[in-house]
């Protein structure tokens, strides 16, 4: 028999009135003639990496599992009990060349494992990171070779940090030693430039006016498409063009009701929900549809930043962070501070909880995506950077075994991580950074 069947571009778009959106991976976007077993299992490892970093460290006591495996979860990580089975925590992991300890430098050594150079002038030097390594690689396949993300929209101007310049405290991303890379805090700028409508703000005003939804703009070309597909990619596209308008409905809403303050708020930017929770949902939701849309393979997201004074009063912890992470071993300081591990945490699991209900080839987008999610601090109250708390998420289409916790018994580098990540996306790295060889355990031999 021979099958004539046309595969669909994994590069389709469809394109509207100043829009572009790319489109999920299809059954039908595997050519007839040669969905052998090897081109969907080529298909289904798309090599997706993910960074988000939390500030400050954490309590110990309350975050590291008592055995090997992950069947009882410490209080911090109990939210991540769904999907328990796609993590690996791990401990040991130091980040060498962040001493002498500081807010700064946990941030910068962070993806780059380097030592950053002590000034308050423009002279910064750090390392590049390991998201803009692979994105170099990965990026060459998508419409952004990388996404920035962040809660807070900072100036990199002056010192912020013993010496250190603003700019290491606020960048987690360096496409070179000496280019930081900025993040983007704004809902509202991460949609448009994920879906279009480019310009000034009053430009892109002006189209939201002239528009109902982003999606209006290409519904006779999404009709056309769907005329094409078979049951379950229609179910596939209906799923995932839903999922861009409940985004651009939220984002819209967020703006709309940005609590009006008689005293300006530094650290959120407007267009951004009022709720701090709310505001990390959306980001995260905006960086699963990149990842499901295939505009970008690569997402650093600093989920909050190094020193900050946020207050938590939801969770009930109304001091500021920062202040609180100076717990001196007080009983109640540490508490709460286990109490802003496990809030993080929490919306980081509902993260990964979307993507493993988000199907692709195969298995899910969490199948098919490397998570890291950690901090580059360990004892907030000495400024260690030792034991760092650390979780590796996904990856099971690349072999990642998870539900366990893996302890190094000696101090081992972060960037042996980083280098094990960079060689299961294809990069087949010899070294990174200070690695002294790849992260042993994580993943098992794969088998076609």
């Amino acid at each position: 028999m021979i099958l004539r069947r046309k595969a669909i571009s994994r590069r389709t778009l469809l394109r509207g009135a100043g829009a572009a959106i790319a489109l999920p991976l299809l059954d039908a976007m595997v050519p007839a003639a040669t969905a052998t077993e090897a081109t969907v299992a080529s298909a289904a490892r798309l090599k997706r990496l993910s960074f988000t970093y939390i500030p400050m460290g954490f309590n110990p006591a309350e975050w590291t599992p008592a055995g090997e495996t992950l069947a009882d979860l410490p209080s911090s990580l109990q939210p991540l009990e769904a999907v328990k089975q796609q993590v690996c925590v791990l401990s040991g992991m130091e980040l060498r060349n962040a001493y002498p300890g500081s807010h700064a430098t946990s941030n910068s050594a962070f993806l780059s494992a380097a030592r950053a150079k002590r000034t308050e002038s423009s002279d910064y030097c750090n390392g590049t990171t390991v998201d803009q390594i692979a994105a170099r690689r990965l990026g060459k396949q998508t419409q952004l070779p990388s996404l920035e993300l962040a809660m807070d929209q900072l100036t990199n101007i002056g010192q912020c940090d013993n010496g250190y310049a603003c700019v290491y405290q606020n960048n987690l991303s360096w496409s070179s030693p000496t280019t930081p890379l900025p993040s983007e805090a704004n809902p509202r700028a991460v949609f448009e430039m994920l879906f279009g409508a480019g310009g000034s703000s009053a430009q892109r005003r002006a189209a939201l006016q002239r528009r109902a939804s982003l999606l209006d703009t290409v519904t006779h070309e999404m009709r056309r498409l769907r005329s094409r597909l078979g049951p379950s990619d229609q179910h596939k596209i209906d799923e995932y063009f839903q999922s861009i308008r409940d985004v651009e409905q939220r984002v819209a809403r967020a703006e709309a009701n940005v609590d009006e303050n008689p005293l300006p708020d530094l650290d959120r930017p407007i267009g951004a929900p009022a709720s701090y929770a709310d505001h990390a949902r959306l980001m995260f939701d905006l960086q699963r549809l990149a990842f499901q849309g295939d505009m970008t393979r690569v997402v650093s997201f600093q989920l909050a930043r190094e020193a900050s004074t946020r207050t938590y009063p939801e969770i009930g912890v109304p001091e500021p962070h920062h202040p609180t992470t100076h717990h001196g071993k007080n009983p109640e300081k540490l508490a709460k501070v286990a109490k802003i591990n496990r809030f993080h945490v929490s919306l980081f699991a509902e993260f990964l909880e979307s993507l493993a209900a988000t199907p692709e080839a195969e298995g899910t987008l969490l199948d098919h995506s490397l998570l890291l999610y950690g901090s580059g601090m360990g004892d907030p109250d000495a400024h260690d950077h030792s034991n760092l708390p650390v979780l590796v998420a996904g990856g099971a289409s690349g072999g990642l075994r998870g539900g366990r916790h893996i302890r190094y018994r000696d101090q081992t580098p972060l960037a042996n991580l980083h280098l094990t990540l960079l060689n299961k996306a294809g990069l087949e790295m010899g070294s990174f950074g200070d690695s002294d060889g790849p992260a042993d355990g994580l993943f098992e031999p794969l088998t076609l």
